[in-house]
């Protein structure tokens, strides 16, 4: 069956009538399913519902609309012609008959009715904007995300990239240029044409091309994994990352990247934020649903477990970009994961890697500023196993993180990273810092829960 044909009773001037402009709309894009009511009668001003041309009655249109809605749920909003505000909004009603009290009730009151389907935003997918070459989104809401702080922010073209590995589908976000799109993205297909993209309103922009940059953690990258997202990004700019599964609690699995040719499965946690060297990473394959349930019953801090392909790492290590514009560069022979939990001291890296890795790093930096990121060379290609936007604050040589502290509490690295993060949690806001005592890189996980604490620190050799 196909979208329906609109059908007007009344002549409107449509600059003031929201049920036209959304007719209007439902010619170029797939909207919402609707049917719409003046103030004076159940008699049809607009219809557009999936498979009828011609609704007996407003009675008839509205059972069919909860009939076709995905979620057998509609909502009712009101106005006034010349009032560019909404009057009272009735979400989620699913007995046609509440429907048609709250509609004549509005009406009664001599307001216009559009009655359209619910449609979920806590579906695990996005409501956005487009606007001027740039696409901002977040889940769990409405378009009217983007007045709010933590949406993710691309250009069109990595929003397409990244939005396309996610979900399977296009977005089908290239609208012209001077549209201003509000949209939202579905993993099951709805609204009038039965697509995955629903599209709400559309205006011309007035202005010419903005400009964004990708930063995180944001809402997306905390329904994903901040790993995860940080890949996702490295993988739309360009950068080699491995082939890599992704099991998400809130989408289906996908996967993205390039096959290394080792054919072995390394299983990585990513949690919702950062949270250095606190999960499992373990080579070889585990239940990735038996994982979650062990490290993360209440599902809070776990946003995905990730199965990603194996490098043949001659080296690998980590890299930080330091405010100033210098880098801070380590690693180790093989596969760096006991450096990073501080288990082996960093090794002196070859000139001709270390080159491969500032090159790496230097394409990272001309798209997304400043940048820290774990980093695999198999002898060839240099990988990027995780990525993080920013710099850290510059120092001296053995100098996690600047700042005065009135006492410094020792700690050895061989007492483990948790024992650490239990020292940082007694330590934040009292004035005192941490020495790490042990042969421990400034780039390993330590570092890394000194510096997000901001804990003044420093390394001291054993």
């Amino acid at each position: 069956m196909g979208a329906s044909h609109s059908r007007s009773v009344e002549k409107t001037d449509p600059r003031h009538f929201k049920d036209e402009i959304l007719d209007r709309l439902a010619e170029r894009y797939n909207v919402a399913q609707f049917v719409s009511f003046g103030p004076a009668s159940m008699a049809i001003r607009y219809c557009r519902i999936l498979g009828t041309n011609r609704p007996e009655s407003g009675e008839a249109a509205i059972r069919h609309l909860l009939k076709t809605s995905v979620e057998k749920s509609v909502n009712v909003r009101s106005y006034e012609p010349f009032q560019s505000k909404s009057r009272a909004f009735h979400y989620g009603l699913t007995n046609a008959d509440e429907v048609l009290t709250v509609v004549r009730s509005l009406q009664d009151a001599g307001l216009h009715t559009i009655v359209n389907e619910t449609i979920d935003t806590g579906d695990g997918g996005v409501s956005g904007v487009v606007s001027g070459g740039i696409c901002e989104f977040a889940p769990d809401d409405t378009p009217r995300c983007v007045e709010k702080p933590g949406t993710a922010a691309f250009t069109v073209e990595d929003a397409e990239h990244v939005l396309t590995t996610v979900y399977g589908f296009d977005p089908a976000l290239d609208f012209e240029h001077d549209l201003r799109v509000e949209f939202s993205l579905h993993p099951q297909r709805r609204g009038l044409r039965h697509e995955h993209m629903v599209v709400w309103e559309s205006e011309h922009f007035e202005g010419s091309s903005l400009t964004t940059s990708i930063r995180w953690p944001n809402r997306f990258s905390r329904m994903l994994g901040d790993k995860v997202f940080g890949l996702l990004v490295a993988d739309a700019i360009g950068l080699h990352v491995p082939e890599t599964t992704v099991v998400n609690r809130r989408v289906a699995p996908f996967r993205f990247g390039v096959p290394t040719g080792t054919g072995e499965t390394w299983i990585r946690t990513a949690p919702t934020e950062q949270l250095p060297g606190r999960f499992t990473t373990q080579k070889g394959w585990i239940d990735p649903y038996a994982l979650l349930l062990e490290e993360d019953p209440d599902g809070h801090s776990i946003a995905s477990v990730i199965a990603q392909e194996g490098v043949d790492s001659v080296y690998a290590g980590a890299l930080l970009a330091q405010e100033g514009g210098s880098i801070i560069l380590e690693g180790v022979r093989g596969t760096g994961e006991d450096f990073m939990v501080g288990v082996v001291s960093p090794d002196r890296i070859p000139r001709h890697v270390r080159d491969e890795v500032t090159r790496l790093y230097e394409r990272a930096r001309a798209r997304l500023g400043p940048v820290r990121m774990e980093w695999g060379f198999d002898g060839t290609r240099c990988w990027v196993l995780q990525l993080h936007v920013g710099a850290v604050a510059a120092g001296a040589s053995s100098v996690i993180y600047p700042g005065d502290a009135g006492t410094f509490h020792r700690f050895a690295v061989e007492d483990g990273i948790e024992d650490l993060r239990a020292l940082i949690n007694r330590v934040q806001g009292t004035g005192a810092g941490i020495v790490l005592v042990g042969n421990v890189g400034i780039t390993s996980h330590f570092g890394d829960l000194l510096r997000r604490a901001q804990v003044p620190s420093r390394i001291e050799s054993a």
